[in-house]
């Protein structure tokens, strides 16, 4: 089994704010997307549309995440990643996984939603 994508569903204003920060932090590309009855966006990496954004007026960020904590990603470098929250003045944790080799970076994107990305620190 593997994840295809995963959806953030609010305004069409918040979801501008979230496509605008997924496509300068992780380089992602507003792309094609089918005719839905709804307004929204696909963001695309490697050809693939993994987020999908869709408008709603059913979810608001007050209602939470439920369960869902967070989303993960893994990056060959994080360095551009950190360049791009500096220069943003995002707020971010850096953590670093010794026992399986991983540095990780912890943030939140617009929606609230806490995203963690993963890069390799064994060479």
């Amino acid at each position: 089994m593997k994840i295809d994508h995963f959806n953030i569903s609010g305004s069409l204003a918040l979801l501008d704010e979230v496509k605008d920060f997924y496509c300068h932090i992780f380089d992602m590309n507003s792309g094609f997307r089918p005719r839905f009855s709804n307004n929204g966006y696909w963001l695309y990496s490697d050809d693939k549309p993994i987020l999908h954004l869709t408008e709603s007026d059913k979810h608001s960020q007050d209602e939470g995440q439920g369960c869902l904590d967070h989303v993960a990603f893994v990056v060959d470098d994080l360095k551009p990643i950190i360049e791009k929250l500096d220069n943003l003045s995002l707020d971010y944790l850096a953590k670093s996984v010794t026992d399986i080799g991983v540095n990780q970076v912890f943030l939140f994107d617009p929606a609230g939603i806490r995203v963690e990305v993963n890069t390799s620190n064994r060479t």
